[in-house]
């Protein structure tokens, strides 16, 4: 069963960066998807970035191409570099995994098996 822990969230300014980390156990990070989600005050879920598994092509939200970038490395974590922040970023941040989601699926959150509990970013304008 994969289990997978978010941190790395707080406070910060407009302009600023930060680094989220999703600890993932249960499954190697190379052999499963992960994906980042967030869900800001009266919003639905929206995903952000996806990191596929194997040759780790990704995948970004329109929103945030160039801000952003997920990667992994080889202590299976996953990371979120979010730089120039925008107050409109503010929102809780989930990791998620999934074995063997398609290209398709990839932004879908119910093509996603597990997750994490979540790390709340704020951005202060």
């Amino acid at each position: 069963q994969v289990h997978l822990v978010e941190s790395g969230g707080g406070l910060v300014q407009a302009g600023d960066s930060l680094r989220l980390s999703c600890a993932v156990s249960g499954r190697t990070v190379s052999t499963i998807e992960v994906a980042w989600f967030r869900q800001g005050p009266g919003k639905e879920r929206e995903f952000v970035a996806a990191i596929r598994r194997y040759r780790g092509g990704t995948s970004y939200a329109t929103s945030v191409p160039g801000r952003f970038t997920v990667s992994r490395d080889n202590a299976n974590t996953v990371y979120l570099q979010m730089n120039i922040l925008k107050p409109e970023d503010t929102a809780v941040y989930y990791c998620a995994a999934g074995m063997g989601v398609i290209d398709s699926n990839i932004a879908d959150g119910f093509a996603y098996d597990a997750w994490g509990q979540g790390t709340q970013v704020t951005v202060s304008s």
